[in-house]
């Protein structure tokens, strides 16, 4: 386990999916990271590489083979190497291998970087395709959860979004798919009610476009976590159903689940992206705690 700290916030992160495990708010003396109840869902902010969302039966193709990979892919189970280290900062790396060629045939580099400003947490995904000669397909995201009700005093939790305007929602179909045929407009610009009904139907997706904030806060309570985003296509809020505790995921995504009537293919999947010999791509999020 590993620790990052400053003046506001004590960070643990976990080399084993380079995970985080705990934000302790350190003036309030509270957690806000979801602890990984198994009862209800044992993990707390799984990487999500090198897919986001699931594959229909589990299964793409690439160049006329087919492999097997399941959802958000193998990241969240493989351990990473802390390759920096400080006080405030962490940066953590994984490498292709011949495990991961079994379900992933790309030589990929991921570095995912935690770093403390005030009272902001800071990750920041690089992907690195060090190929000398072939292209790497990938889509990378964040899946941190959240407890909810932290303040004792507070009341009813909801989720307000920031620039306050109607945001574009992609349905999923009966088997986890995207529905992008059935995308709507949603009113994301009003506050919006933390129910466990809210989640029947998984994951509540948005389109995104420029920065956007989605916090997430109680009635009568002055405390909130803040998650913001600039330059993620996709943003997923999900909690668990019927099984509920009191959690709340945020997930910036750079990539999604196979669209209604995939063909399979992995470089027709929407969200993906395509890096060239020796091309990097970066992306990054930030959390608030307030």
């Amino acid at each position: 386990m590993q620790q990052i700290q400053n003046d506001f916030l004590t960070v643990q992160i976990s080399e084993h999916g380079a995970e985080l495990q705990s934000i302790h708010d350190i003036n309030t003396n509270t957690e806000r990271l979801w602890q990984g109840d198994p009862a209800v869902w044992g993990r707390r902010a799984p990487v999500l590489f090198p897919i986001v969302g699931m594959l229909h039966n589990d299964t793409y193709t690439y160049q006329g083979k087919s492999y097997h990979l399941g959802r958000h892919g193998f990241a969240r189970d493989r351990d990473f190497t802390v390759i920096r280290k400080t006080d405030d900062e962490i940066v953590f790396e994984l490498t292709d291998d011949a495990e991961s060629h079994k379900v992933y045939p790309f030589a990929f580099q991921l570095r995912i970087r935690y770093a403390l400003l005030g009272n902001l947490l800071k990750v920041r995904y690089y992907v690195t395709n060090p190929s000398a000669d072939k292209p790497l397909w990938f889509s990378v995201g964040g899946h941190p959860a959240f407890n909810t009700g932290a303040d004792p005093a507070g009341g009813q939790n909801y989720l307000r979004f920031a620039p306050k305007k109607s945001r574009i929602t992609i349905p999923l179909g009966a088997n986890g798919e995207s529905d992008f045929e059935h995308r709507t407009l949603a009113p994301t610009d009003v506050d919006l009610a933390i129910t466990p009904e809210l989640f029947a139907k998984d994951a509540l997706i948005y389109e995104l476009a420029g920065e956007n904030t989605l916090s997430l806060r109680q009635e009568d309570s002055d405390h909130r976590v803040e998650l913001t985003v600039k330059d993620a296509p996709y943003i997923g809020v999900w909690s668990q159903y019927p099984k509920t505790g009191p959690f709340v995921a945020l997930e910036p995504w750079w990539g999604i689940a196979d669209s209604v009537g995939t063909d399979g293919e992995l470089t027709h999947k929407v969200g993906m992206h395509q890096l060239a010999p020796g091309e990097q791509f970066t992306a990054k999020y930030r959390i608030g705690i307030f």
